[in-house]
């Protein structure tokens, strides 16, 4: 594994803040400073020609600077998984000729510059750790060596079998938390009482897929469920709530809440000139069709407080952007209803893009932050 450093990972004002919340902590913290790290899987050492390449596509630092000073807190992707950075910034690698990179990675390390703290720095680093990573998508490291476990593989671990039969509730409950299946009461009952009629046990493979296909992500159960504000019970469930803002301002909405998608009235725009006088073109509305799905979002993409974007994700199938769009409040007031409402904003994902392998480029452009 190849080592590079990069340049200051965060703004000054990113810096400050930082070191505003973190002394909040740790009180005795003297200063923070961050820089990129890249970490590079090669098959074989490269020659001076292709290490300069890679230098310069990584805006390496070098030895220009030394290093700073202070103890380490190295974020790196989570690992197990292949940032979509690295999916991106690989593919850029091969496209400039250096075939013998298998994988590129990157990082930022932490420096932090303390006194004397109570409980000692490990003690510090466990209050300092939420601050600079998700701990959904990102791991933590105490030195760069451990980076080394990136590009390690593991070998696919034996099916398992869950003993229900013997266990009962506290087996699949102990099953729950270690697989991290968010089951509900419910959904266990269900469970215990299913395989106690077929008289065998499940596999672990088995819990898996149930809690998958039935997940909130997949069946929206809670959005359908009734609910109460102040103890007093709602005449409409969360997603009748969410579709409430249609049904008091439809104009301009063609179609709505169906097939996961929606139709918007859009423009008209002027008709091309025609080719000839039996083929004339159409007249035609182009009419906007926001995809209201977040199907393509698997179960690890979560909200991050400390991410630049609305969420972040572990997978390369889950990098599709997102953003929040909200219906413009009318002039006149909504009409009174038992649950009136602001107008709802709703999280909407960007469509898939297919993927299409680029030509080699012949001038390699930086890939430090690819867009």
């Amino acid at each position: 594994m190849l080592q590079l450093r990069g340049g200051s990972a965060l703004s000054s004002f990113r810096t400050d803040k930082l070191l505003a919340a973190a002394r909040t902590h740790v009180p005795a913290l003297g200063a923070v400073h961050a820089e990129t790290v890249y970490f590079v899987d090669v098959e074989q050492r490269l020659d001076d020609g292709q290490r300069a390449t890679l230098a310069e596509l990584l805006s390496e630092a070098g030895d220009t600077t030394p290093p700073p000073k202070g103890e380490l807190l190295l974020v790196v992707p989570r690992i197990g998984t292949v940032s979509p950075w690295s999916s991106k910034a690989t593919d850029i690698v091969h496209n400039c000729g250096l075939s013998t990179v298998r994988r590129v990675e990157r990082g930022i390390a932490y420096y932090f510059v303390c006194g004397d703290t109570d409980g000692g720095w490990d003690h510090a680093a466990t209050l300092l750790a939420p601050l600079v990573h998700d701990r959904m998508t990102e791991t933590v490291l105490a030195a760069e060596e451990e980076a080394e476990a990136l590009f390690s593989s593991a070998e696919p671990a034996p099916m398992e079998v869950i003993d229900l039969l013997g266990g009962g509730a506290e087996a699949l409950q102990e099953a729950n938390r270690r697989l991290g299946l968010a089951l509900s009461g419910d959904e266990m009952d269900y469970l215990l009482e299913s395989f106690a009629q077929l008289n065998r046990n499940p596999s672990d493979a088995e819990l898996m897929m149930f809690a998958q296909a039935n997940s909130e992500h997949c069946r929206h159960k809670i959005f359908n469920a009734g609910w109460r504000i102040d103890g007093a019970a709602q005449d409409l469930s969360l997603f009748d709530m969410i579709r409430n803002t249609a049904r008091h301002w439809p104009d301009g909405i063609l179609s709505a809440y169906r097939d996961n998608a929606a139709v918007i009235a859009g423009p008209r725009p002027p008709a091309p000139a025609a080719r000839s006088a039996t083929r004339a073109p159409r007249d035609a509305a182009a009419n906007p069709r926001p995809d209201c799905a977040a199907s393509r979002y698997p179960t690890c993409a979560s909200p991050a407080a400390n991410s630049r974007g609305r969420t972040t994700t572990a997978s390369r199938s889950a990098s599709s952007p997102r953003w929040t769009s909200c219906w413009k409040a009318p002039s006149a007031p909504p009409p009174s209803t038992t649950n009136s409402a602001a107008p709802t904003c709703a999280v909407i994902s960007a469509p898939m893009r297919k993927k299409s392998k680029a030509p080699p480029a012949p001038n390699c452009a930086a890939i430090t932050n690819p867009s």
